[in-house]
């Protein structure tokens, strides 16, 4: 049930949401620019100082193992805040990005839009329960919808917001059937809860038959309503014609913000809740994952839009991030994921879910520099949208040229940049799989090094356009001249902490791994520690939940 810890714990997205509603009412009656611009950075930062305070009460970040403990609705667990301060800063630089001269009378609204995404981003990343999940998940997508149909006026934004809209709402829809499929195998929304009624096998006298049935029905409901926001196949279709349609900036908020969400929901889902049921969950995203770069990649090669492009190199890296959880629940069903008591080691983590969530940060950055470089570039209503659009950018901009170039680098892997980093992480957790699951009837080691040979074939494809866009910048002459409006703060100090960060990730990578394995182990440490009480597990495996724990350095 809800308390008083439960408000103190949700402050942060309480603020948030206060600023937005503020935005809302205050932008209704007179047209906000600065004004806007400094109440969405004051909500952020202020959620960022309770979260300090939250932090250090907690004692989450300390050397000691990170704990997890259940209050309500919500966990507590290092996942959880680390995922905070990690929408906290996309959001800081999102803000950055729609800090622009040009902005129309609509600022408030989108800044206030996006406040209520960053809201549930992280309610998701916290949420213990499915109808709170549900809840962040539409605080998410129902901003969005707005931010599409305000951030651009003509016809192909309409459009484009309009087909998100109607397969947002399917997807939803779909979400919510697997929901309600796991409610009835478990007899419980909470994750906790369901976590034990599932490993005991479903409830009553049929329960083994019962949970046999409902639970795979649930889980791939569920991934195909996520698969959504990840853009995976065959999920993907409507991001290359939504992402052309609309404005630099929206694109790069739908490259980041959905796909932190669909990796939030699915570790807390079928990480935290689904126990013994990892085989079936590893066979669907291994062949999700290699359809989805590979078809990205190979799209992208024939797209001379620069969001189009873009769009295709998302759906790729949807289809890398899925590596990663496809590698932990394969790790689940290993003897090395039930070693030393169930716990999981460091290496193991790392297999999986921290070199997930690894890989998405660095992402992430990569994709919104390169999205903020183009609103630099762009003046007045005219956005840059095409690869002749910054053809011989070495000439009239070379420090933005250079910086995009770094971004491109990154995103296509290539050392000793960030990015680099990201699909070594993911590779290594691959190659380094133990041979058999538990049972010991199942092959692992040939399913997942076939793996990461597809996606180092596919980050070899990935090369070619991404050397396309720097071929563009500096082999090719301008074909108009530079302009002299007015660029805009915004968007060059988006750009300035974008590139530091994939130079300073990629030139000291040890501490954000070392964060993201020790977020990914205290996943699930509620759910484990309660089903451990019942030692007689039914279903598809005999592994009880893994207690993802951490241990000092």
């Amino acid at each position: 049930m809800t308390n008083s810890t439960t408000i103190t714990l949700l402050l942060p997205e309480i603020i948030l949401i206060g600023a937005a509603t503020l935005l809302c009412l205050w932008g209704a009656f007179r047209p906000l620019r600065a004004a806007a611009i400094v109440l969405a950075l004051a909500a952020l930062v202020s959620a960022a100082i309770v979260m300090w305070v939250q932090d250090d009460n907690l004692n989450l970040f300390s050397a000691a193992a990170p704990t997890a403990s259940a209050t309500g609705p919500l966990v507590v667990d290092l996942f959880g805040h680390l995922a905070g301060w990690g929408i906290l800063a996309v959001g800081l630089v999102l803000v950055l990005m729609m800090a622009r001269p040009q902005q129309d009378g609509q600022l408030a609204e989108q800044l206030a839009s996006l406040l209520f995404m960053l809201a549930g981003l992280m309610i998701v990343a916290t949420a213990n329960e499915l109808i709170l999940l549900f809840v962040g998940l539409e605080l998410v997508s129902i901003p969005t919808y707005v931010m599409l149909y305000v951030g651009r006026h003509d016809s192909r934004g309409q459009e484009a917001a309009s087909k998100y809209f109607f397969l947002s709402i399917l997807s939803s829809a779909v979400l919510l059937y697997g929901f309600s499929f796991l409610y009835g195998a478990a007899g419980s929304t909470r994750l906790d809860k369901i976590a034990v009624a599932v490993s005991l096998g479903g409830l009553g006298a049929s329960a083994i038959s019962f949970g046999s049935v409902l639970v795979p029905i649930a889980i791939l409901l569920m991934f195909a309503g996520l698969a959504f926001r990840l853009t995976v196949v065959p999920f993907h279709f409507y991001a290359a014609d939504v992402y052309q349609g609309t404005s630099n900036a929206n694109a790069g908020l739908l490259s980041t913000i959905p796909k932190i969400a669909g990796l939030a929901a699915i570790s807390r889902i079928l990480l935290a809740s689904l126990p013994g049921w990892e085989t079936l969950g590893w066979k669907v995203v291994l062949v999700v994952s290699v359809l989805t770069m590979t078809l990205g990649n190979i799209l992208a090669l024939w797209q001379n839009n620069l969001r189009r492009l873009l769009a295709y190199s998302s759906i790729a890296h949807a289809g890398y991030l899925l590596i990663g959880l496809a590698v932990a629940l394969a790790v689940r069903t290993t003897q090395v994921g039930t070693a030393a008591g169930g716990f999981l080691s460091n290496s193991a983590a790392l297999n999986g879910l921290g070199a997930a969530i690894f890989y998405l940060a660095v992402y992430m950055f990569a994709t919104l520099g390169a999205f903020a470089a183009l609103i630099y570039l762009s003046h007045g209503d005219r956005q840059v949208d095409t690869l002749d659009d910054i053809g011989g950018l070495n000439r009239t901009h070379p420090v933005v040229a250079l910086i995009i170039a770094v971004f491109m680098f990154s995103l296509a892997g290539i050392p000793p940049l960030a990015g680099f980093w990201g699909k070594f992480s993911l590779l290594y957790g691959a190659l380094t799989l133990d041979e058999f699951s538990a049972q010991g009837d199942i092959w692992l080691r040939p399913w997942f090094v076939g793996l990461a040979v597809v996606a180092v074939l596919n980050a070899a494809i990935a090369a070619a356009y991404y050397l396309r866009v720097i071929g563009a910048m500096y082999f090719r002459s301008p074909e108009k001249q530079s302009s002299s409006a007015i660029r805009g703060l915004g968007p060059a100090l988006a750009m300035a902490i974008c590139v530091a960060l994939t130079l300073g990730i990629g030139f000291l990578p040890g501490r954000f791994i070392d964060g993201a394995v020790r977020a990914a182990q205290s996943i699930g440490q509620p759910a484990a520690q309660q089903a451990v009480v019942h030692p007689m597990p039914i279903g598809p495996s005999s592994a009880l939940p893994i207690i993802a724990n951490s241990h000092p350095r």
